[in-house]
């Protein structure tokens, strides 16, 4: 018996012992896990992507060759975009184990803000910006206030996008670079018997934005937008610029009533309209209903003569001013792999999987050692490389979300020809009140 009870003594006081040494163990590991440092758990990536999308298999194709090369296991969940819209704040404010995740870079950096990791150190012990796009890492900097925290993936550009069989057709030899240009590229296709352009109810609102952010810049845009400024002449100036391009019949008859993607798919990619304002996403959207033989074009929003404004911010803005811009991958500012998690990011975004993924999602290359971009999108080099800097999306138009339906409600009827340039100020004033 007192055997027995001495055995169990002994067996009790290894595993007492074997508990602290576990538990002292762990405490090392959480220590070193400090600023980024090693981790022996799973990075947890929570991915706007849904797994069956090109974007997903390229990025789960990536995971793997990181996880073979470095023996740093990932938990991906594909969580799509609504998953990561409206699952991602709660979870971080909860607390969730969440190392890596990514959306939009205005996004990220605004509504998910508070829960970015600087990146700087780890950009600049990587070498990272050798080979990275410049004008967005630069805009990555400047919507992170000055500090890079989040790291651009998949670039796109919003520009006009054009059938350039058309244009050859009507004789037209140049993309336009100022209206004077645009309006006589309208004039001759319309002369040929091709409607110019058509547009969809989803994107009206980066139309009026880009024409007055060429007008008066993207901050005196907000101004008006925030502070009810319809009266500006600026205004008023836009009004009448979009009033003529319908009366002449530049817009497709049905841009009063395109709800997405009727202009696009539709109008567009079947050869009765010469172009559409969209993101460079455009051609791979439409390319099954545009077929094999459609042939890409692509120039930026055209330059407009400054006009007078009663905003002092108002600055006129040129043709290398767009609105450029992508996803971007952050670093939860809690997390302890940020180490293993930057090495996640690099591997996806340069280099092999980087061209992978534009190859397979037909998008532009984040790194710029990536030379050769998918044909369908080769059309939008030229805009994004010349684009130094850069407009957010709709450019301030949908910055006072009370306002965003009367604007492009309105709007579109001027587009349509329903409603005249004094029309519209006047219904902007009256909504704004």
């Amino acid at each position: 018996m007192k055997k027995r009870i001495l055995s169990v003594l002994l067996c009790a006081a290894m595993v007492a012992t074997m508990a602290v040494g576990c538990g002292g163990n762990k405490k090392s590991g959480d220590d070193s896990k400090k600023d980024g440092g090693e981790s022996s758990g799973k990075l947890v990536y929570w991915s706007m992507w849904e797994e069956a999308e090109p974007q997903g298999q390229a990025i789960k194709a990536a995971i793997d060759a990181y996880t073979e090369e470095t023996g740093v296991e990932v938990d991906v969940q594909f969580k799509g975009r609504t998953g990561i819209r409206e699952g991602l704040q709660p979870a971080l404010d909860a607390g969730t184990n969440i190392d890596l995740f990514d959306e939009d870079i205005d996004r990220v950096n605004g509504t998910w803000g508070k829960y970015l990791m600087d990146l700087e150190d780890f950009a600049k012990e990587n070498d990272y910006e050798a080979t990275a796009n410049a004008g967005l890492i630069s805009a990555a900097r400047e919507v992170g206030g000055g500090t890079l925290k989040s790291i651009p993936y998949q670039p796109n550009v919003f520009a006009f996008f054009y059938n350039q069989k058309l244009f050859d057709e009507a004789g037209i030899k140049e993309a336009p670079k100022t209206w004077e240009e645009f309006l006589t590229v309208c004039q001759t296709l319309k002369d040929a018997g091709i409607t110019p352009m058509t547009m969809d109810d989803a994107y009206a609102t980066c139309v009026i934005g880009y024409h007055l952010g060429r007008l008066v810049g993207e901050e005196a845009v907000v101004k008006i937008v925030k502070e009810g400024l319809w009266d500006d002449p600026a205004v008023l100036q836009m009004a009448k610029d979009i009033e003529e391009l319908a009366s002449k019949g530049y817009f497709s008859e049905n841009v009063g009533t395109n709800v997405w993607p009727a202009g696009q798919n539709t109008e567009l990619a079947s050869g009765e309209v010469a172009m559409y304002l969209n993101g460079s996403w455009l051609p791979n959207e439409v390319k099954d209903a545009a077929g094999p033989d459609f042939e890409w074009g692509c120039f930026a929003y055209p330059a407009l003569d400054a006009v007078e404004s009663n905003i002092e911010e108002a600055a006129a803005t040129g043709t290398e001013t767009n609105n450029f811009g992508g996803q971007v991958f952050a670093i939860n500012k809690d997390s302890k792999m940020g180490k293993e998690a930057f090495g996640l990011i690099e591997k996806i975004t340069k280099g092999e999987f980087d061209q992978k993924l534009a190859d397979e999602s037909i998008g532009i290359p984040a790194d710029t050692t990536n030379t050769e971009w998918p044909a369908l999108v080769s059309c939008a080099k030229p805009v994004m490389e010349g684009s130094t800097a850069r407009f957010t999306w709709a450019v301030g138009v949908e910055s006072n979300e009370n306002m965003t339906p009367v604007i492009k409600e309105n709007f579109i009827k001027l587009m349509a020809g329903t409603q005249t340039a004094d029309e519209f100020v006047k219904a902007m004033q009256d909504a704004s009140k």
